[in-house]
């Protein structure tokens, strides 16, 4: 006799904020609590625009504002917040564009595979009030240990998901690039390969039972699913 099948499975929806003054031009934004700039909040609400009738089982989110702000102008405020979901903490590169690091260390360092754990005589914060500092700097995190964070996220939607509800996520460029690698089993260095747009979504689903990509980097104002 067959093996009974599975049901029908729900989709994960990951949705990067909108932009903020430092996504404007490629500055690291880890911990540092920037809010979206008009255009971003424009893109947030769009965002929602395209996800409009959509019903999700779960609703997570960033504590970071720009990602809690797009929830909230996307049309999603019963949210709940994930420390997972937070952006990889930059630790002594943020602030900072890649160019500007590339400069100090004097060699095409990325942040992917390189790293973040990195010795610089610049800083890239000293422009940033008080309210908006990261309350906790430090060294950093490893790409694993971001990776790690990501996989604890799948194993609290997957459950939802296998139920056949859709999840939303709303989080921020490098977590949710390592997200899709963990979803697909890559390595997370996979990531860097990985452009996201502010505001863009991607979605996540099953193909035959298996992890699959369904959609990925679609701007803001392109309807769901297409």
């Amino acid at each position: 006799m067959p093996a009974p099948q599975d049901g029908p499975r729900g989709t994960l929806v990951a949705v990067r904020h909108g932009e903020t003054e430092w996504s404007k031009v490629g500055r690291h934004t880890g911990r540092t609590d920037l809010p979206l700039t008009a255009a971003g909040e424009e893109q947030a609400t769009t965002a929602g625009h395209s996800l409009a009738g959509q019903e999700f089982g779960l609703v997570l989110v960033s504590p970071l504002g720009r990602a809690r702000r797009t929830a909230e102008l996307a049309g999603f405020p019963d949210y709940e917040i994930v420390p997972d979901l937070a952006e990889w903490d930059y630790g002594p590169v943020e602030g900072l564009t890649r160019q500007q690091v590339r400069d100090e260390l004097g060699y095409a360092w990325s942040v992917l595979p390189d790293g973040v754990r990195q010795s610089l005589s610049i800083s890239g914060t000293d422009d940033v009030p008080d309210r908006l500092r990261n309350p906790s700097p430090g060294k950093g995190e490893l790409v694993e240990e971001v990776a790690a964070r990501a996989a604890r996220v799948i194993a609290r939607v997957e459950p939802t998901l296998k139920a056949g509800e859709n999840v939303l996520v709303v989080a921020h460029g490098h977590l949710l690039r390592i997200l899709a690698c963990a979803w697909l089993d890559l390595h997370p260095e996979v990531a860097e390969r990985l452009a996201m747009g502010t505001a863009a979504r991607s979605v996540f689903g099953y193909d035959r039972g298996v992890r699959a990509l369904v959609h990925w980097n679609v701007p803001p104002s392109v309807v769901f699913p297409a």
